[in-house]
């Protein structure tokens, strides 16, 4: 039985797998310490599979830690599915590849380019997911590597994962072992004992969940549309906390009608920065935010790498997604949408004990006494540098999306 079946008997009708589900328990993790304690220890307990999809996956301390934890689970006769990004994980020895392999797990690097008869490209998994047994998952913007985590006497980079039991797990499985075909038919259905899982979770503590995907290639557009939902019906509030942010002028407009129609919108960005033409390009936007009125902060500490919004303390996204074209057009994505007043609530408290402790808030006085002429001239250059890389390196994805749907209107 497959993955959607397994969902449609246990909910007991049709399901639309772009939906809500109900039976879901979640909480919010920190990155660094905590999420790699959780993950670890998610993996020591599991019994049936563990599917582990990630960006970069680096052979440090860290790595070999995660690494340690899922030859362990293979040699107890868990199925391990691991998938990391072919570019940005290629800095994992062969040697440390042949000890997965070697343990019996299911290991390959999604291909880092996009083939076509006359010309091919770049296409990242920008997934970081992790589902054990079909039950437990972990969604987030962390990586696996020392840099994610506290480790050296180094602080972790700012950043979060939703922890989540439940159907969006089972829907998550699903989706991973999905990535498998036609790689393999070894892919094991979900376990028998899956409903009594379910049933067993406290009703008090359900959480609607949805399982949001980007993939501009196969049309899958999900994430971007629930930031432009975000910012078309947000009443009262919008809280951003996010790296890399660099929106097009479309998601720039619907913010600034919100701040119009009278929401309060407060965007935390990084102030040290592991990718300085990023930072610059982002900074060029200051100044338009500033002018419509967006309350903005830069967080100190370390990099921001967290992707988190929350709206009228009633809904929140989670997941790889940057709120960039990059990640609109170039990647495939995972979020989860979250709506509960409650879970919603200790998110937006989290953000503002980090605002409170961690922030400078950006004026416009500030601004301009921190930047001058020459620096905006130098943000307003990395912008235009980092659009136009942004627009190369997307061109072909939209043109290929435009071919798709221009051939199955003449179906």
């Amino acid at each position: 039985m497959s993955w959607l079946n397994s969902i449609k008997r246990m909910s007991g009708r049709k399901k639309n797998v772009n939906a809500y589900t109900i039976r879901n328990k979640v909480k919010l993790i920190r990155g660094g310490r905590e999420y790699f304690k959780l993950l670890i220890d998610l993996i020591n307990c599991s019994t049936h599979s563990v599917h582990l999809q990630t960006y970069i996956f680096d052979d440090d301390e860290t790595g070999s830690l995660v690494a340690e934890a899922m030859i362990n689970a293979s040699h107890r006769n868990v199925r391990v599915y691991f998938i990391a990004d072919g570019y940005a994980s290629k800095v994992m020895s062969q040697s440390f590849i042949n000890h997965f392999r070697a343990a019996g797990v299911y290991f390959k690097f999604f291909e880092p380019l996009f083939k076509s008869k006359h010309f091919y490209f770049g296409r990242r998994l920008h997934h970081k997911v992790v589902v054990v047994d079909g039950k437990h998952a972990l969604v987030g913007g962390l990586n696996i590597t020392n840099r994610y985590n506290d480790i050296q006497g180094n602080s972790a980079w700012l950043d979060f994962a939703l922890y989540v039991q439940g159907e969006a797990a089972v829907q998550l499985f699903g989706i991973c072992a999905d990535m498998w075909k036609p790689d393999t038919m070894e892919i094991i259905p979900l376990p028998k004992n899956i409903d009594d899982f379910l049933d067993s979770l406290p009703e008090k503590e359900y959480c609607s969940v949805r399982v949001r995907r980007n993939d501009w290639v196969t049309n899958k557009i999900e994430i971007w549309r629930s930031y432009l939902e975000l910012f078309n019906h947000a009443n009262k509030s919008i809280m951003i906390i996010c790296s890399y942010f660099l929106p097009g002028w479309e998601l720039l407009t619907r913010l600034r009608k919100a701040v119009n129609r009278g929401v309060e919108v407060k965007i935390v960005l990084t102030g040290p920065t592991d990718v300085r033409i990023a930072k610059y390009a982002e900074r060029y936007l200051y100044y338009w935010m500033l002018k419509n009125k967006i309350i903005l902060y830069e967080y100190q500490p370390t990099v921001l790498h967290a992707k988190l919004a929350v709206t009228d303390s009633h809904w929140v996204n989670i997941g790889s997604y940057n709120i960039n074209n990059i990640s609109a057009h170039a990647s495939i994505e995972i979020n989860l949408e979250v709506r509960n007043k409650i879970f919603a609530e200790q998110v937006q408290s989290e953000i503002e004990k980090i605002i409170e402790n961690d922030c400078i808030l950006i004026t416009n006085e500030n601004y301009r006494m921190r930047y001058n002429l020459f620096k905006r001239f130098w943000h307003r250059l990395s912008y235009l540098v980092v659009q136009l890389i942004l627009n190369l390196f997307t061109f072909y994805f939209k043109r290929e999306r435009q071919i798709k749907v221009n051939d199955s209107s003449q179906v």
